[in-house]
């Protein structure tokens, strides 16, 4: 996937991932349509350059901690309405250590939301969760429901330097027993001190064909 970058002399470059290197290309100038003929500009040089020092790149296992740890979150803040602990405050923590609201944009389109499908903010989302500062009328609280367990099944993890997709489909045990399968689509960032946050949460029930 190309990465936009400016080059310091406002020649805009499109950059392209080849391997263990960055390849550069210059198609045209900022300010003009004209045709340029750039292709002694046409380089590669290491991606750690790109990246900076002391910023390593996304890995899978990073991926699949992440999603290690929304899982459990989301039964921890079960757990702590059902034993009548603190489940605002662990919802609290949940959505400011996993999600990158403080970064950036979010994109959250939680499974059951329907009159406020999206939740750009911090509120929006907490309120999926717990349903407790009346942001969302319509919530009833997704994590406060019994959840036991959670697990993952990925289709597929794309990595792109710093950041990471990955979709498949996860599936939630209730205090009965029987999983509850939903299809998600989950974008992460790495913030600055490394740990990947979500900036991108697609969930969905599987569509039916009768």
């Amino acid at each position: 996937m190309p990465i936009r970058y400016e080059h310091s002399i406002r020649i805009k470059v499109i950059v392209f991932r080849v391997g263990k290197g960055i390849l550069l290309l210059c198609p045209k100038r900022n300010d003009s349509e004209e045709s340029i003929d750039l292709s002694h500009f046409v380089h590669r040089v290491p991606i750690e350059a790109y990246f900076g020092d002391g910023m390593d790149m996304v890995t899978a296992e990073d991926v699949k901690q992440a999603q290690q740890a929304w899982g459990e979150g989301v039964v921890e803040i079960a757990t702590a309405h059902s034993t009548g602990m603190d489940y605002v405050g662990r919802a609290r923590l949940h959505v400011e250590a996993l999600y990158a609201y403080d970064l950036g944009p979010v994109l959250f389109k939680p499974t059951f939301a329907v009159k406020q499908q999206f939740r750009p903010t911090f509120e929006g989302a907490l309120s999926y969760f717990v349903a407790e500062n009346g942001a969302c009328p319509e919530d009833n609280g997704f994590a406060i429901q019994g959840w036991t367990k959670v697990r993952f099944e990925n289709d597929d993890i794309v990595i792109n330097g710093t950041s990471a997709m990955v979709m498949g489909n996860y599936f939630f045990t209730p205090p009965e027993g029987d999983e509850v399968k939903v299809e998600f689509s989950f974008g992460y960032i790495a913030d600055s001190a490394g740990a990947l946050r979500i900036h991108l949460h697609h969930s969905s029930i599987p569509a039916r064909i009768d």
